[in-house]
């Protein structure tokens, strides 16, 4: 709804053209009075008297409090309804044009000021002339009441009129309008001032000795009035202060607190301003606002000069300052520089600490309240004890409310508020463009947390904090929704620009960061969803990003697009669980096994055991779910377990065929980390009486890494027992060539990444020529899987690579078709330390 539109002020000047008339009207009929009465000055000892009653009671005005209105009573009335009885009209008019003229002496406008003077003159002229025209009013009984009342009215009628134009004239015809209505309640007024001087006048012309009672009756009643009016003052003051005081608790921000405080302070101190001003904390800015006595809107600044609020912020204490304050006597000056009467400063205390001041300036009211008193103050301060704990409150409502939606460690916007954004930016989509939510995992930092700390890994978090806010540039919202885990949500033209921005990104995330003494090289994961394509829910696009970045991690270049086949495994991993128990439970899983040839003489020396698992209702389950499934779920060394078992059972057959065969087993490092597995390994090689050197353990490189201190010991406990250590995967991780001699393995496996790509790639071809050489140089035999050419074969024995393993020669088999592969693909050969099998096909 539209606010109603502001008058134009004009010049305060165009009052005159109300003074003027209303001047000459004075003075024309003064003259005609004078000329009609000449001896009209000898009845100066009365003008003289009633001169100083009409001064008295301008000066004494009474206010009353009806309900919730402010009613305030001048009694001249009573003076003037006398001196119309008692004096000449020449005598009435001189006498209150100078009663006027002394009670004005002190406005400092001199506009106002002759206004003022020439509208009371004109007032009582006007009735002096409906005097004249009602003769009768020295007959005494009602006629001459009702003639001296029809004066009176007549007299506040024309004080009414000629403040309606003077209004009119400088303010306009709506502000004519509302000091009219305003002025309606001085004519009730004005009829009981009346009754009055009538029963006092009934009493005089009775008897003069009159005059004494009436004396001290009127100075008893106004004695009277005056602590009952001091009381209802009293009583507003509470009033108001309790209304004042319940706006501000149901204010619960600090930016609507100054709306709901500041317009009701400046009414109750009926002061010229009212200021807020509190200081900047943690994420709280700085506020200073003020209202103005007629400025509907708030000011962005003080009227109180900064020596002052200082004053109040440094010695904790109110500082008041005005005529009415002696102690702060020597503030006065630099009030009077910046053009300020009188000012109060309560300061806002929080326990022991200043946080803020509530400030009034420049009272407004007549002679006898026109600047502060100790009163004042003592409210003020009241008030400002309730706004301290307002604005702490809404502070602490702010706080939480930010803790509520952001993460604590970082900054940044937690998993809640990352949500709701995202809940709010797939509302309004243009057709050209996507919502992206990009999730960033960030890797090591477990290995940070646990080599140094917590301390050092949250330190770690918030430089990488740091650094994506800066990367994903301003229309991007960086949150952090899980431990290491942080999502960009972001608009893109197209879903394969929203891939190239994830992997541009990454590259610029990627680089060293210093915790503490070390530098380390930060490498991330990055999931990558888009609306609508991959869902119109938030948290949908939230686990589909955490999908994607899951399925990076495997990914040499770290950035993978969801699809719908991660989720598929997902959901798939997750619904064989409870199967993969009850499998567990029922030998229900196979055991493969894939020959191990040495080159040089194509010999097989051995198999690797693989665990497959066939689902009644899924199919062929991946070995990467379901082993990802015995981590979490706690049935890993279950797993292990039947594996090594079916493993050494099947040795103990072939050595008992005079076929000696070693078998290799992978381990798990959560197996690593389980102190009885070297103890379960003992008892087993005793259980199938096979010689522990016929065992082999493959470990993956890349998961020892992270835990290598823990599993040092297991691994010397199995070294100890006589079973040989092979590092799998090796070349996938970060670790130096050097760390092979702080590990007490036996043989190093090549991944087949770089076996499969080193007759094509000049660089795999260098890193499996490196591996071999350094590995032969630390006495460690060299197993390369994934040999699937014979280039691949040539170039392995070429380099002196000793054990090879692949689908060039087996892919992995069941028992019973390993058996028809050793007797259809191998044939015996004896040797020095007895019969092995030796390849057919692969010469």
């Amino acid at each position: 709804m539209a606010g109603r539109p502001r008058a134009r002020v004009r010049s305060a000047e165009y009052a005159w053209l109300v003074t003027g008339p209303l001047a000459i009207v004075t003075i024309v009929a003064t003259t005609i009075f004078w000329i009609n009465d000449t001896d009209w000055y000898k009845a100066w000892p009365q003008g003289l008297l009633l001169l100083c009653a009409f001064l008295i009671a301008f000066v004494g005005v009474f206010n009353f409090t009806i309900k919730r209105n402010i009613f305030t009573v001048f009694l001249t009335d009573i003076p003037l309804l006398l001196a119309f009885y008692f004096l000449p009209p020449t005598m009435v008019i001189l006498m209150v044009g100078v009663a006027s003229l002394l009670i004005q002496f002190r406005t400092a406008a001199v506009t106002k000021r002759w206004f003022n003077v020439a509208k009371s003159s004109a007032a009582v002229t006007f009735a002096c002339i409906a005097l004249a025209a009602l003769p009768g009013v020295h007959g005494g009984g009602p006629a001459a009441w009702a003639v001296l009342a029809a004066a009176v009215f007549v007299n506040t009628l024309v004080e009414l009129l000629s403040i309606t134009g003077v209004m009119g004239a400088v303010q306009g015809l709506r502000s004519a309008m509302d000091a009219l209505l305003a002025g309606v309640p001085a004519l009730g007024i004005s009829a009981v001032n009346v009754a009055i001087s009538l029963v006092i006048l009934a009493a005089i012309t009775a008897t003069k000795w009159s005059v004494v009672p009436l004396a001290v009756l009127i100075v008893a009643l106004a004695l009277v009035q005056r602590s009952f009016t001091e009381f209802f003052r009293q009583h507003r003051t509470l009033s108001d202060v309790y209304e004042l005081t319940k706006a501000v608790r149901n204010e619960s921000t600090t930016s609507g607190l100054p709306d709901a405080l500041l317009g009701r302070v400046q009414a109750l101190m009926r002061a010229e301003y009212a200021t807020l001003w509190v200081a900047a904390q943690g994420r709280n800015p700085e506020v200073l606002l003020t209202a103005r006595v007629e400025n509907e809107a708030l000011l962005d600044l003080s009227p109180v000069p900064v020596a002052v609020r200082m004053q109040a912020t440094a010695d904790g204490t109110t500082v008041a300052v005005g005529p009415r304050f002696p102690d702060t006597e020597n503030l006065r000056p630099t009030l009077r520089e910046f053009r300020v009467k009188d000012a109060i400063v309560v300061p806002l205390r929080s326990g022991q600490t200043v946080i803020g001041t509530l400030e009034v300036v420049n009272r407004i009211g007549d002679s006898r309240t026109r600047t502060f008193r100790d009163a004042d103050v003592q409210v003020l301060e009241t008030i400002a004890a309730h706004v301290a704990v307002a604005v702490e409150n809404s502070r602490l409502v702010d706080r939480l409310r930010y803790d509520a939606y952001h993460d604590r460690l970082t900054g940044l916007p937690n998993r809640r508020r990352v949500t709701d954004a995202l809940a709010e930016s797939v509302k309004v989509r243009a057709e050209d463009e996507v919502v992206a939510v990009l999730l960033f995992d960030v890797d090591g930092q477990r290995d940070v947390n646990e080599s140094m700390g917590h301390g050092a890994g949250d330190k770690l978090l918030a430089q990488v904090a740091e650094k994506l806010r800066g990367i994903a540039g301003p229309g991007a919202l960086v949150g952090r929704i899980g431990g290491d885990e942080f999502v960009v949500t972001l608009r893109a033209e197209s879903t394969d620009a929203t891939v190239r921005l994830a992997t541009e990104m990454r590259e610029q995330l990627r680089g060293s960061m210093t915790v503490g003494a070390l530098t380390l090289d930060l490498d991330t994961a990055v999931g990558v969803s888009v609306y609508p394509d991959h869902g119109g829910e938030p948290e949908m696009l939230l686990q589909r990003a955490e999908l994607a970045a899951n399925a990076a991690k495997v990914l040499p270049y770290g950035v993978q697009l969801f699809h719908p086949a991660l989720e598929s495994r997902a959901v798939r991993r997750l619904g064989i669980a409870s199967d993969l128990r009850q499998a567990l439970e029922n030998n229900e899983l196979d055991v493969y096994f894939q020959p191990k040839v040495t080159l040089a003489d194509r010999h097989l020396v051995g198999v690797e055991c693989l665990a497959r698992w066939t689902h009644p209702a899924h199919g062929e389950v991946a070995p990467e779910d379901f082993v990802a499934v015995a981590e979490h779920t706690g049935q890993l060394s279950r797993l292990t377990e039947q594996v090594l078992t079916a493993g050494l059972r099947r040795c103990r057959e072939w050595a008992d065929a005079d076929r000696p065969l070693s078998i290799a087993v992978n381990l798990s490092v959560r197996t690593l980390l389980d102190s009885r597995f070297p103890d379960q390994v003992a008892e087993l090689l005793e259980r199938y009486g096979v010689a522990a050197a016929q065992v082999t353990f493959e470990i993956s490189e890349p998961g020892m890494l992270g835990d290598i201190e823990r599993v040092l010991p297991t691994l010397y406990r199995l070294r100890d027992l006589g079973v040989r250590l092979s590092v799998d995967d090796f070349g996938t991780g970060a670790s130096s060539l050097s760390y092979l001699r702080q590990w007490p393995v036996h043989e190093v496996k090549i991944d087949d990444s770089f076996v499969q790509g080193m007759a094509t790639d000049s660089g795999d071809l260098a890193i499996v020529r490196a591996v071999v050489s350094l590995s032969r140089e630390f006495g460690l035999t060299v197993v390369a899987e994934g040999v699937e050419s014979e280039l691949t074969l040539d170039l392995l024995e070429e380099m002196g690579c000793e054990i090879g393993q692949g689908y060039l020669f087996s892919r992995p088999l069941p028992y019973e078709r390993l058996e028809a592969w050793f007797s259809a693909q191998t044939e015996p050969e004896s040797t020095p330390t007895g019969e092995v099998r030796r390849l057919r096909a692969v010469i």
